[in-house]
């Protein structure tokens, strides 16, 4: 009887974790239309299509296929499936703020005075001109705090403050794939490569 129970309560927080799993395929989908949407701001190059693309090998991404449609069969998709709210007024607020400064970032992506972090932050690399470093520091630490103050509202517009730390790995990932030709990143060893 002890092993029915607890097979029981096995199974019921097994149903628990998944009817509230984090919506990974859903936060890739929105981290691209946000980000794609900012790179497009007014002043940014609109001739460049960027086609994202996924860093993870092609079995990987069969495999979790796989186990979305297993997870699909085995619970109802009305309680599994899962798609991310990205409409507040903080949300709207923050992208805007992204928007207006894509056009002052892109010289500088370009020039590869900054690139995105592993953990998909800005970050200086290079050597800045002196009369420039300034400006470039500010405009990378402003664009860091608003992409953790993104990665917070979308959480809390959610209702899942705690999935912070999985937008924002989400959305480093997509970063880095959204990323224009000629653009630095950092790879998860540390070192830099250009796109």
């Amino acid at each position: 009887m002890k092993q029915m129970t607890f097979i029981g309560a096995l199974f019921l927080t097994a149903c628990v974790t998944i009817n509230i799993y984090f919506p990974a395929a859903a936060a890739e989908k929105v981290a691209d239309e946000i980000i794609q949407d900012i790179q497009q701001a007014p002043g940014a190059d609109a001739a460049q299509s960027v086609e994202p693309q996924s860093r993870l090998p092609g079995w990987r991404i069969s495999f979790y296929r796989r186990v979305d449609e297993l997870l699909d069969v085995l619970i109802t998709p009305a309680h599994a499936a899962a798609n991310l709210s990205v409409d507040s007024a903080e949300i709207r607020r923050i992208r805007a703020s992204m928007q207006s400064r894509f056009a002052d970032l892109k010289p500088f992506y370009d020039a590869g005075y900054i690139a995105i972090g592993a953990d998909g932050m800005l970050t200086v690399r290079g050597s800045v001109p002196l009369r420039e470093r300034n400006r470039v520091n500010k405009l990378v630490a402003a664009e860091n705090a608003d992409r953790n103050k993104l990665y917070q509202a979308i959480a809390n517009a959610n209702g899942h403050p705690e999935w912070f730390a999985q937008i924002k790995e989400t959305f480093a990932a997509r970063w880095i794939s959204n990323a224009h030709s000629g653009w630095w990143y950092q790879t998860s060893n540390g070192s830099y490569k250009q796109k």
